[in-house]
């Protein structure tokens, strides 16, 4: 069973920048499609941004369009989220999850039940 681990949270300013990574063990990451989200308290898990196998970068939330990114290394097993420009409404719990059965190299989806392996989740408190 693929393993994830987050990390990489933490307390930031407003217009600060925080880099999330997210380690993968137990199989082969190329395979997979990538996907982070987050919850805040008191709302749903959100889609945010996904990778696709093929490296297809597709992001889920208009809100972060322009300050977050993410990229994947394979051969280092891990997935990155970089987060700029950070605000208070960016405070929430971040998972990142892979999708083992994406309908295409291209894509990556934002529904939380098309993966099937999650992290345990980094908390990132956007305050001044």
């Amino acid at each position: 069973q693929l393993q994830l681990v987050e990390s990489g949270g933490g307390l930031v300013q407003p217009g600060g920048s925080l880099r999330l990574s997210c380690a993968a063990s137990g199989f082969p990451l190329d395979s997979y499609a990538i996907g982070w989200f987050r919850q805040a308290p008191g709302k749903e898990r959100e889609g945010v941004i996904c990778i696709s196998t093929s490296g297809n970068k597709l992001v889920k939330s208009d809100s972060v369009k322009g300050r977050f990114t993410i990229s994947r290394d394979n051969a280092k097993s891990t997935v990155y989220l970089q987060m700029n420009s950070l605000r208070a409404e960016d405070t929430a719990v971040y998972y990142c999850a892979a999708d083992a059965d994406p309908y295409f190299d291209y894509y990556c989806s934002e529904a939380t039940d098309k993966y099937s392996d999650w992290g345990q989740g980094t908390q990132v408190t956007v305050s001044s």
